[in-house]
């Protein structure tokens, strides 16, 4: 493949698809609405809400890294065309970044999943647990929660997460990008082991030594904390809904796709905690 396109290039796994392809020789075009170029990649600008710019995104490119646009309840409006134009564009291959707490059967990136198992001819779809990284990304709720020294706050219950590093994500849709077989399929991937945010937060304050506390609360009280901070209410709704299918027990059970799709293992928790006291508050 000499080219892959890498839509949210500059993000969390898209930046780092693009590392890993551009370590293996491989150019990536980095699509973002602020995109630059770098040293042996190629830049373009990409916004979902101007169609404008996906024509000359997926110009002479034979495989797409597919992010879903941002607080977007229902994606696949504006998806399912463009992954029809990239396929007229000649693109043979799509991986798309989903969730595990997201079914094949549900809407949503749900439907996205269905349109490229039923219509595409290569394709997968990652399905990563939650990041380890959104206790560090100063965008994300529960990063914000640790700098301003409040609890973290979840409609999760007691009920464990499978926390997974997005550098793992990355290197299984790398090759799910590049194996010159097609992997045609979805990969649940998570960390091996599953926390409780209790568990979090006890081990965040034991590496850090800054105490740290989780409060669960019910999933409609979630939703207006998520609407207050600014997230509009059909997305706030679609996050804590996610949480409630933590608190039924649908994150429990870790899964080896890390290894098997890549030949090394996920990366554990604790390290990760370790890795990043720094982001974490500990003043170095």
């Amino acid at each position: 493949m000499r080219r892959v396109l890498v839509l949210g290039g500059t993000g969390q796994t898209g930046s780092r698809v693009a590392t890993i392809l551009r370590n293996e020789g491989i150019t990536s075009r980095i699509a973002g609405a602020q995109a630059r170029a770098e040293t042996d990649t190629d830049a373009v600008r990409f916004v979902w809400n101007d169609r404008s710019t996906h024509e000359p995104a997926v110009r002479d490119v034979q495989a797409v890294y597919l992010l879903a646009p941002p607080l977007d309840p229902k994606p696949a409006e504006t998806m399912v065309p463009f992954i029809d134009l990239a396929m007229r564009a000649g693109v043979r291959r799509f991986v798309m970044l989903s969730s595990s707490a997201v079914d094949v059967t549900d809407p949503g990136l749900g439907e996205v999943h269905r349109y490229l198992r039923d219509h595409t001819p290569e394709w997968a779809v990652l399905r990563p647990s939650w990041f380890m990284q959104n206790l560090v990304d100063p965008r994300h709720f529960l990063a914000k929660s640790l700098a301003a020294g409040v609890p973290l706050v979840t409609a999760t219950g007691t009920s464990k997460v499978r926390f997974v590093d997005a550098d793992d994500i990355a290197r299984v849709g790398a090759r799910a990008l590049v194996d010159e077989r097609s992997h045609d399929k979805a990969h649940v991937i998570t960390g091996p082991a599953a926390f409780s945010y209790d568990e979090v937060a006890a081990i965040l304050t034991e590496v850090t030594g800054i105490p740290r506390t989780h409060v669960a609360v019910s999933t409609a009280e979630l939703v207006e904390r998520h609407v207050e901070a600014g997230i509009p209410r059909a997305f706030a709704e679609l996050l804590a809904g996610l949480d409630e299918r933590i608190r039924g027990g649908a994150e429990a059970e870790p899964t080896s796709t890390v290894l098997e799709v890549t030949g090394t293992p996920a990366r554990d928790f604790r390290s990760f905690v370790e890795r990043n006291r720094e982001a974490l508050g500990v003043r170095p």
